[in-house]
């Protein structure tokens, strides 16, 4: 059985990871924008899309459908209507996720993934299942540094990024089960934290 803590820190860093996926996706699709033909537009939307992104290997690294994204022409953001996610970690392990919209600012230091948020891991033979269920989810990144210019600076010091939500969370992995009241985590220095009414228990064998 995995350590508590441990699972636990598993769980979030692979719900941050998700959204930097998610994150990078938005921000590209908002810079194709730029690149239609035609007059210029102050915004634009998409429907019934699809994206599969591969990673510098060739290898399959993340899948992003929905119904309905737009790019606001007033501030630059980017919002998608009932996005299904899916990546492949590190560990070549998949994890498929809801939520009902997603939102990132224009300069990509804030996400929000909206309503409810579900998000699991696909079990394996050398992976158990691991499921999230909570609500409004807040994923910042610090912002990037810039030069007098204006222009992102080259070779900056790595960005942190934290994950917060106040909302009831619930997290499930085979052996134990973890319930709290708000949660934040912090992906650099590997913390998690259950805010309040935090219940954990532990069922040994429960998989077996």
């Amino acid at each position: 059985m995995i350590e508590r803590r441990t699972w636990l820190v598993i769980i979030v860093l692979a719900v941050i990871a998700f959204a930097a996926w998610m994150e990078v996706w938005l921000m590209r699709a908002r810079d194709t924008s730029e690149d239609f033909t035609g007059p210029p537009r102050s915004d634009y939307t998409m429907n019934d899309f699809t994206l599969d992104a591969l990673d510098s290997e060739g290898a399959h690294s993340f899948t992003v459908t929905g119904p309905r994204m737009s790019r606001r022409g007033d501030d630059g953001s980017v919002y998608v209507t009932r996005p299904n996610y899916e990546i492949v970690d590190n560990s070549s392990n998949t994890w498929k996720g809801t939520s009902d919209s997603a939102w990132v600012d224009k300069d990509g230091n804030v996400m929000k993934l909206e309503g409810k948020v579900l998000m699991h891991r696909e079990p394996t033979d050398k992976a158990e299942r691991v499921d999230l269920d909570t609500n409004d989810l807040t994923i910042t990144t610090d912002p990037k540094l810039k030069d007098a210019q204006g222009h992102p600076v080259a070779n900056a010091p790595h960005r942190n990024k934290r994950m917060e939500t106040a909302a009831p969370t619930r997290i499930v992995e085979t052996d134990n089960t973890a319930y709290g009241v708000g949660m934040k985590a912090d992906l650099d220095l590997k913390t998690v934290e259950l805010l309040s009414d935090v219940h954990i228990v532990s069922m040994p064998g429960k998989g077996k």
